[in-house]
């Protein structure tokens, strides 16, 4: 039996087996590689890729995450917050596109508090009682994810970043702590969200042994969805300067993920397009399921600088759903707007 084989048979893989997948140069076992989590996905979801509509709500953060255009001390970076009716207009946009689930994503921004959050959950909850609405707004309290889970969020999404808890220390500010994320990680799946988790690749100090311990966690976790996509180099963050990750180790490790995990959720990111010009493209062809347009205003979608050079363009909505769906079908899947729910 061979190694891929053996992965697909045991959900399992041991830490030599992931370096010689990540190192090597038979281009003929990384293509069985893709075909294997290619057909793992089309077994539970057939080809069908889900889009969903991205509103990006504020580049406020109250961080100061290394690697991250976004962080506190970066000076230079554009900062803005969507008002409540810009976000009610995102929705009825995305609704009229036939968008069914709805990504709200921002900095860890304070005005946008237990009160208004829940009252815009509340609110989008009640007009479009159909539609998954799923939120990534960071760290929370255990009692501010349940407040947004009772006025109607249905999925949250909490990148792990590393979990490896000393790589972290590398990547995040002495303030942040590793065992909270993994807290508020558990506290978001007890409390009932389908929940993300996810890492970067090629994040600086990463090593064989810390992408072991993010694909360990994810088999013990199992989250509904894991986001991953290659480390982008940012200036004016402590990083900048140090090597993009790849796209050719993002793709290995999104179809090793599809392998030992086949039910979940795996996005083709927005930084898999930004290294590469057909990066979307490759990621679902090596297993991903999910892509996620841009239901933003145009006048702020390239101000949500989370690193740099990220894909923004100045398509209306309308426009960016139907290039995608345009190149989705010409790799020869079918592009749907329904909820996609995780898969149990």
């Amino acid at each position: 039996m061979n190694i891929i084989d053996k992965i697909k048979e045991q959900r399992d893989i041991t830490r030599e087996d992931l370096e010689l997948i990540l190192t090597t140069d038979n281009r003929e076992a990384i293509e069985y590689l893709r075909q294997a989590a290619r057909a793992e996905a089309d077994a539970v979801y057939g080809n069908k890729i889900f889009m969903r509509g991205l509103i990006e709500l504020s580049s406020y953060c109250r961080n100061d995450c290394l690697y991250c255009g976004l962080r506190r001390s970066n000076k230079e970076a554009v900062r803005y917050r969507l008002t409540e009716e810009e976000i009610y207009d995102c929705c009825e946009t995305g609704y009229k596109l036939g968008f069914r689930t709805f990504v709200m994503q921002g900095g860890e921004d304070g005005w946008f508090n237990d009160e208004r959050m829940c009252r815009i959950v509340s609110t989008v909850r009640q007009k479009y009682p159909d539609c998954a609405i799923t939120l990534s707004l960071g760290e929370r309290s255990r009692e501010s994810y349940q407040a947004l889970f009772d006025a109607g969020a249905n999925r949250y999404l909490l990148r792990h970043e590393t979990a490896d808890a000393e790589h972290y220390g590398k990547l995040h500010p002495a303030e942040m702590s590793w065992q909270h994320r993994m807290d508020c990680l558990q506290a978001l799946k007890e409390i009932g969200y389908q929940v993300g988790c996810g890492f970067m690749v090629g994040s600086p100090f990463q090593t064989i042994d810390t992408l072991y311990a993010d694909l360990q966690f994810i088999r013990s976790f199992q989250p509904h969805m894991v986001g991953i996509g290659p480390f982008v180099s940012t200036h004016n963050t402590p990083f900048e300067g140090y090597p993009n990750g790849t796209v050719e180790m993002t793709l290995r490790l999104l179809a090793l993920i599809r392998l030992l995990h086949p039910r979940v959720l795996l996005p083709a990111t927005t930084a898999l397009g930004t290294l590469h010009p057909r990066g979307r493209e490759l990621g679902i062809q090596f297993g991903a399921n999910v892509v996620m347009p841009n239901l933003s205003p145009r006048t702020h979608r390239k101000d949500y600088a989370i690193y740099d050079n990220k894909i923004c363009t100045g398509e209306e909505a309308a426009e960016c759903r139907a290039c995608t769906e345009q190149r989705i079908r010409k790799i020869g899947f079918e592009s749907v707007v329904d909820r996609g729910d995780y898969k149990e």
